[in-house]
């Protein structure tokens, strides 16, 4: 199946905004197998919007467009819709009182130029949105099946996932069962993980599950895309392979499927409490940990700053036992004396020493962290280079791993693909 993505407006044209709704749909397809063969962007005018339609509607099978639903002057995807479509804009009542019945939920007055979003061409199939009020809708235009749907990404993701991909796969003829299998990891390169799972696919000889990768410094997601009859044959054929990779992969697994890694420490401190230290990171470590649901019964205390005095007496610390040269020494130091202040189970300390001068790519940082706990203290020392951003990322995710493989019993020492002795 030939699929284009359409994306409309100009601001979108002219960069005004990132148009991150085309990299998600893209992703999201193509964890179903289903590829993107165009991808074209058109601004706010009538002609242009018209000529795109009807090239689509030539050389694709199926086609989704984005944006251009609302209730504005410059929202014109349902009438060039009609007009590429040789129909009519015709008045959906239904869609009119769903309208009117979510402003009246609100204590809202539904302004008169709403009604526009309920105007839509007399053969559209309607596509659901329960959280907003443009109206998703399906057509024919040449050959190909078009899926219009609002510019709005959390509407838009929504509409994709529960009314667009069941289509897609149903018109592609895809076997009755799509199953997606995500594993997270950090500490290995992108080459050194496709290096390592060489050859997992042919563990089911039929093709039915397909290795693919996304980069995300400094995550990598590993995804298996598998085909099958039923949900039954799908977890049969995914028992061996996803075996495999947890053997291949072993610690640098930090998460699956819909898990992130703050997630992960978080359960695992769940029953104790956290608190910890950051220096040039500007509290990220923090930010990733406090905001989860659950994080105001674990995370106790975070502490951000950049001078080791500041650290030493907000913690009550002789100035003198970390000030100089940062090292794993000092790092241990600084977590045992937090988890005392603030009671914690566990605390974690992230002190980094960076470059001088201005950012460049052999910008580097020394990264010295610390994990105490009840019963031992753990620390290490990374080299990280690549930038003050690339740094910066590399201290947050170093700093959580660590602290998932100290409450996981597992080593906190083993050397990742990013850092030098």
């Amino acid at each position: 199946m030939r699929i284009e993505i359409i994306c409309t407006g100009d601001e979108v044209l002219t960069g005004k905004i990132v148009n991150t709704n085309f990299s998600y749909m893209t992703q999201k397809l193509e964890d179903f197998g289903l590829s993107v063969s165009w991808g074209t962007t058109v601004g706010d005018d009538r002609e242009e919007l018209l000529a795109a339609f009807r090239l689509s509607g030539e050389r694709a099978d199926a086609v989704i467009v984005n944006g251009g639903l609302g209730p504005t002057i410059d929202d014109l995807s349902q009438e060039i819709a009609a007009r590429a479509a040789g129909v009519e804009l015709v008045l959906n009542e239904d869609w009119l009182q769903r309208m009117e019945d979510f402003f009246r939920r609100r204590n809202r007055v539904m302004s008169s130029n709403n009604t526009k979003q309920a105007m839509l061409p007399s053969t559209a199939e309607i596509l659901d949105n329960p959280i907003g009020t443009a109206c998703g809708f399906a057509l024919d235009i040449g050959k190909a099946r078009f899926f219009f749907t609002p510019g709005v990404p959390r509407e838009l993701r929504r509409m994709l996932e529960e009314q667009i991909i069941p289509r897609l796969l149903a018109r592609g003829g895809a076997p009755t069962a799509i199953h997606l299998k995500r594993f997270h990891s950090y500490g290995l390169g992108e080459s050194h993980v496709d290096q390592l799972l060489t050859g997992v696919e042919d563990l089911v000889p039929d093709g039915s599950v397909k290795l693919g990768f996304r980069t995300h410094y400094p995550q990598i997601e590993t995804k298996l895309t598998l085909r099958g009859a039923d949900m039954d044959d799908i977890q049969r054929k995914l028992a061996p392979v996803e075996a495999e990779v947890r053997r291949r992969l072993g610690n640098f697994i930090i998460a699956e499927d819909g898990q992130t890694l703050e997630g992960v420490v978080l359960d695992a401190l769940a029953t104790r409490g956290g608190s910890l230290v950051e220096t040039f990171t500007a509290g990220q470590i923090a930010a990733r940990l406090a905001h989860l649901p659950g994080g105001e019964k674990v995370f106790r205390r975070g502490l951000v700053a950049r001078d080791p005095a500041e650290i030493a007496a907000a913690l009550g610390l002789d100035g003198a036992l970390i000030s100089g040269e940062m090292s794993r020494e000092a790092a241990e130091r600084v977590a045992q004396a937090l988890r005392e202040e603030t009671g914690a189970t566990h605390a974690l300390a992230v002190l980094i020493e960076v470059d001088d001068g201005p950012d460049r790519i052999d910008f580097g940082g020394s990264i010295h962290l610390a994990i105490a706990g009840p019963e031992r203290v753990e620390s290490r020392r990374s080299r990280i280079y690549g930038g003050r951003d690339w740094v910066r990322l590399g201290a947050v995710e170093l700093g959580l791993d660590c602290l998932r493989r100290y409450l996981y019993d597992l080593p906190v020492t083993e050397r990742t693909d990013f850092e030098r002795v």
